[in-house]
């Protein structure tokens, strides 16, 4: 399944859906009506039908059986990030692609080697941007904006300690990300990712969640970034240096993972800082951020 957050338009609350069959959107709510068929979650919150789990599948697929024909086009509708508004920060995973990591030696000389364990560092929460709405540049606290494609796993079953044996039982789905950066301000703390990584809006992903049910192989899937249809960035999640299972393992360690929690588990070579010379997007740039199977974003950079 693909799950949608959207509202009808800007002004009306949000709600969920699910893609149907002609690309159209269901909406969860209004075919369960007619179903009649009880929802174990709440049809206005993403988070909440996440928890759900398997229950919360089983009821969408029985109110949607019938539904001839999808409530919405997705073009005339307003799409939101699948989850809008993430009760705590995004988790992510620096420095997961080699290539990415050598590409960046230069800016960093205290750290020659791969480390034994993963870089974890996190976005707050109202870098959440929609998967087709505009990013703001941040002028006057950035000039050098940057990209990174990244696959997003979003966590089902929560839990601590989770072994890398039982840890793709914990994720619910995937969506696409893209983790813009202020490399300078980046840099201005330290080395230290945090603030440079967590300037509003600066964080598009979805455009749905993909159900794991539905991906065969998240270890294979061809990943790009383009800025002004140019490739920045093409690579393919094999590469992944700590895989889905150790991400999740690392970082569920001693920390309870929820329903609804996002991890960004890294990006390739080809980001802006470590070109020659360097690149990085101004307004008016429009960067576009594809995942194979999962979807594609489409940003614009604005004042």
């Amino acid at each position: 399944m693909k799950l949608v957050t959207f509202s009808e338009s800007a002004r009306k609350p949000s709600k969920t859906g699910v893609i149907g069959a002609d690309g159209g959107i269901i909406d969860i709510a209004r075919a369960a009506k007619a179903a009649r068929v009880a929802l174990p979650f709440d049809a206005n919150d993403m988070i909440s039908l996440v928890a759900s789990g398997k229950k919360g599948w089983a009821a969408i697929k029985k109110a949607t059986a019938k539904v001839k024909a999808s409530h919405y086009k997705v073009d005339r509708v307003k799409l939101h990030a699948p989850i809008p508004r993430p009760r705590k920060n995004l988790f992510c995973v620096g420095w997961n692609y080699l290539d990415h990591f050598n590409e960046g030696a230069a800016a960093r000389p205290h750290q020659a080697e791969m480390p034994a364990h993963p870089a974890f560092f996190s976005k707050q929460p109202l870098t959440v941007n929609t998967p087709y709405g505009n990013v703001p540049a941040h002028g006057g606290v950035t000039e050098k904006l940057d990209w990174e494609v990244e696959l997003a796993m979003v966590i089902g079953a929560g839990g601590r300690n989770i072994t890398e044996a039982n840890a793709m039982k914990h994720v619910y789905g995937y969506m696409v990300a893209n983790d813009v950066s202020a490399r300078e301000v980046q840099r201005h703390h330290g080395q230290q990712w945090f603030r440079g990584k967590s300037l509003d809006g600066h964080a598009p992903m979805g455009p749905w969640i993909v159900t794991a049910d539905a991906v065969k192989d998240p270890s294979n899937l061809n990943l790009q970034c383009r800025v002004n249809g140019v490739v920045k960035q093409s690579s393919n999640t094999r590469h992944l240096y700590f895989k889905l299972p150790r991400i999740i393992a690392e970082l569920s360690a001693g920390l309870t993972l929820e329903a609804g929690d996002i991890i960004l588990t890294g990006t390739p070579s080809g980001v802006g800082h470590a070109r020659t010379p360097p690149e990085f997007m101004k307004p008016g740039d429009v960067m576009e951020t594809e995942v194979e199977g999962i979807g594609l974003l489409r940003n614009k950079i604005v004042a």
